[in-house]
This record gives C-alpha cells, sequence and structure tokens, in this order.
C-alpha cells in the first residue's frame, strides 16, 4: 500500500470515531422519520437533489435559497434567447454511468458533443505550433508531471509551484521553456482544478477521478437538470441564511426575512460561503470540519462568453489554447461554431488570474481579451457585438467556483465534510465529495448520500 493509500485508509477510520462523538440532545422517539420536517438549505444540484429524494418518500420537506433562482453554482443565462448560455457548470464531464446522464436521459434533453481533440494550440506570436513545436511540448510536459510524481513520494507536501520549481530555475521569463512550461501549469493544472499551482497540493491536487466517456453540454443549458429536480419542491427564495441552531430539537434556520424550524438540516452551502463564516453554527461545528472548512482550497474559474457578428477563426475545432507571454492570460478557448453553429468564443481565466480580473470592468475584460485573439488572427477581426462575463469569486453566495486540494489539506477532510452531526445535520456539496469534487455530478451525488443518510435513521 502506497503512502497516499495508506493515510486515506487511517483517516476514514480515526473519522468514523470522530463523528460518532457529535450528538444533538434529541432522542429517538422525538426523530419519527416519517413525520420529520426537513429543511435543505441550497437550491443548486446537492440540495435539490437531495430534496427530491427525501419528498419522494414522503418527508415535509422545504428548500431554501438565497438567490432568486434555481442552480446555484448551474446558472443558465438566457440574456441571448436564441443561445442559452452556461455562466456555472456547462459538460456533463464523461458521461459513461454519470448520474446526470441518466438524469438528462429521463427527460430526453439534447446533448453536444466537444472533444479535446479538435483543438488548435498557438503560440505567443500567435501563429499555430509546428509539429517540432507540439514535440517539444510534449517533454515539457513530461517533466512537469515526472516533477509532480516524485514530489507525492515525498513525506512532506509542497505546492506544485514549488514542486516544479527546479524546471525553472534560471530561466528568463521571456525564453520558451519558461513560458511553455507555465502554459502547462495554467491548461492543464489551474483550469481544470481551480486553485492557483502556488496553492495546490502536490500530494492531493489529482485526487479527482473521472467517469468514462466523452464531455456533453445542454444547447438548452444545464438548468434543464435543476429545473426537472426542482419540480414539485417547496422552494423559498430570496432567504439567505445568518444562522443554524443545531444543539437541540427541534432545530432553527434563521435568514435576512424568516425562520424556519426543521428535525433535520441539510447544508449545502458552497465551501468559499462557509469559510467566510457567512453563517452562524451554533453550538459550533466540530474541530474535524472547522479543520476541512479551512484547509481546503475554493478556486475560481471564470468566463467570458464574446458574440460575433462572423466567426474568423477555424470552424472545425472545439478548443483553441494559447501560450501567453504573462502566466494564465487566456490560455484556454471553446468555440461554439463547430458544436452549436453560432459565432461565439467562451475565453476562461483561472485562479489567481481569474480572481483579478473580477475587479475591472466588463469593456476591460472583453479589451483583454480581444488583445489575444487579435494577436492569433490578427487586427482586422471584428469586434464582439455581445458579451457575458461572470464573477464566481466576488458571488457572495459562492464566494468561488469549486473546491481545490490546497496545500496543508488532505483527502480526510472532504469525509469530516461530509460527516452527519447525530441524526440532526446534514452536508452535502461538491466540496463534500471525495471522489468527485469540484464537478457537478460530485454535487448531485453528494445530495443523494445525504438524503439516504437520513433515510437509514
Amino acid at each position: 500500500m502506497c503512502r497516499r493509500h495508506l493515510l486515506q485508509f487511517l483517516s476514514a477510520v480515526l473519522l468514523s470515531y470522530a463523528s460518532s462523538r457529535y450528538r444533538t440532545t434529541a432522542t429517538a422517539n422525538e426523530m419519527q422519520s416519517n413525520t420529520s420536517r426537513i429543511v435543505v438549505i441550497g437550491a443548486g444540484l446537492a440540495g435539490l437533489a437531495a430534496a427530491r429524494e427525501l419528498h419522494h418518500q414522503g418527508y415535509e420537506v422545504v428548500v431554501i435559497e438565497a438567490r432568486d433562482r434555481l442552480g446555484g453554482r448551474i446558472w443558465t443565462s438566457t440574456q441571448w434567447p436564441d443561445m442559452p448560455l452556461d455562466l456555472g457548470a456547462s459538460w456533463i464531464h464523461g458521461v459513461q454511468d454519470n448520474p446526470l446522464t441518466a438524469l438528462a436521459d429521463e427527460i430526453q434533453a439534447h446533448r453536444l458533443t466537444t472533444r479535446y481533440e479538435r483543438a488548435t494550440t498557438y503560440n505567443t506570436d500567435g501563429q499555430p505550433l509546428s509539429h517540432a513545436q507540439h514535440d517539444r511540448l510534449d517533454r515539457h510536459r513530461t517533466r512537469v508531471f515526472h516533477a509532480l510524481m516524485q514530489a507525492q513520494e515525498q513525506d512532506d507536501d509542497v505546492s506544485i509551484r514549488q514542486a516544479i520549481a527546479p524546471l525553472l530555475h534560471g530561466l528568463d521569463r521571456s525564453s520558451e521553456p519558461y513560458r511553455w512550461i507555465n502554459f502547462i501549469l495554467s491548461s492543464e493544472i489551474e483550469q481544470e482544478y481551480s486553485g492557483s499551482t502556488a496553492e495546490l497540493s502536490a500530494h492531493w491536487y489529482d485526487q479527482l477521478q473521472n467517469f468514462e466517456g466523452g464531455d456533453v453540454l445542454f444547447p438548452q443549458g444545464f438548468s434543464a437538470i435543476t429545473e426537472f429536480l426542482a419540480r414539485d419542491l417547496r422552494i423559498e427564495f430570496g432567504q439567505p441564511v445568518q444562522a443554524i441552531e443545531w444543539g437541540r430539537s427541534p432545530l432553527r434556520v434563521v435568514t435576512s426575512r424568516s425562520e424556519f424550524i426543521a428535525d433535520r438540516v441539510v447544508v449545502t452551502l458552497p465551501l468559499g460561503v462557509l469559510k467566510a463564516q457567512a453563517v452562524q453554527f451554533s453550538p459550533a461545528l466540530p474541530p474535524p470540519k472547522q479543520e476541512a472548512i479551512a484547509k481546503l482550497g475554493m478556486g475560481v474559474l471564470n468566463k467570458c462568453y464574446l458574440r460575433f457578428p462572423s466567426v474568423f477563426w477555424p470552424e472545425d475545432v472545439d478548443w483553441l489554447e494559447y501560450i501567453p507571454a504573462r502566466h494564465g492570460e487566456w490560455t484556454e478557448w471553446v468555440s461554439f461554431k463547430h458544436v452549436a453553429d453560432q459565432p461565439i468564443l467562451l475565453g476562461f481565466n483561472a485562479a489567481d488570474r481569474g480572481k483579478a480580473i473580477e475587479a475591472w470592468s466588463d469593456a476591460q475584460i472583453v479589451a483583454s481579451a480581444m488583445e489575444t485573439l487579435k494577436t492569433i488572427f490578427g487586427d482586422g477581426i471584428p469586434q464582439p457585438i455581445e458579451a457575458q462575463i461572470t464573477r464566481w469569486a466576488s458571488d457572495p453566495f459562492s464566494l468561488g467556483s469549486y473546491s481545490y486540494n490546497a496545500v496543508g489539506s488532505t483527502p480526510k477532510m472532504r469525509q469530516a465534510l461530509a460527516a452527519p452531526l447525530g441524526q440532526a445535520l446534514f452536508f452535502a456539496g461538491e466540496a463534500s465529495h471525495g471522489k468527485f469534487f469540484a464537478t457537478a455530478h460530485g454535487a448531485y451525488l453528494s445530495g443523494l448520500r445525504a438524503a439516504r443518510q437520513i433515510l437509514v435513521i
């Protein structure tokens, strides 16, 4: 058994002991499951999955949501009526055996497939990489991930940036190796995991597991799934939670507008909100949960959709990649021409870069994006006629896009985050799923887990 797997096994044993110590004052007779009142906090995928399952089992369920819309970090914009756009999660990643695939099949949702193989990579000067340059880029990639594998065999955890530091030592920042290694860090790690390579754990950053199969998105938007899950549910919008009193029965959930009484509460607050301590728990959460909240990372992946009067980029590609002069600037783009026959490009900014540009105006963000596109396709390209831009780190009800494993965190902390507190308080959300954190399907599965924990009481 390797060092990482041994640590995970021991952590699970210790967690099961620790979580058993916390119980509310409610007795079994006070908590009859067939009459229990359930409050679910959050109308994202996790909360809707839990509420739907419990509702179907006959429980009295109310979902309270801070926003005035469904979905949480599933957010389909209809600003452009002919092209719904997902400002949050867009794809079902890995369609085989994915529970979201089953839901999409159930509602007969149309899906479009994007392929990473349909990609073109452009160098800093805007020219597509030659075969020889692709070979050199592959050699840099091999060196980067070999350095990370070596770091995972060491006893002490370090950041990804620290682990690969020897590869950059002595290199001029304008040199090809320096720019290309940073491109790999941005496009293949920061864009994937949402955290800065200066903060991502070299030991644990890649613990995310995947389903097999391709990636698909919804032409009508991911909200097709959340709207389906929300059918027949009682949902109270505009109810930001301020406090959860869970030490005795009944439990009280206090919002800025009202108060809800419950026998059990399912908490699906995003990790960013938990980290900000925006909600007061009384009594305080036990130390293992507090540690998990403090040490797990909440990352950023922001989107900039640009709609043009016509297509000026290759029409047969899904992904356009760019090796910038400065780390993380517009390294990844998705074309909606091939997949949806729309003259739309989607540019991403992740981690530190994604967070920094949230302070910019929309016009400044668009201008920055256009600098990159003009470098690749020339000054004669048209200006976008419309844009849609996200700022997830500034959203008070998410304070980030999705979670990652930061230096100082371990997989057991996600188990601690997921552990119920007695028979009263249950937790769900992508950050609480040990295998599929940072994904929509992880959020959905975590909601089902919380519901089933209640059902077996």
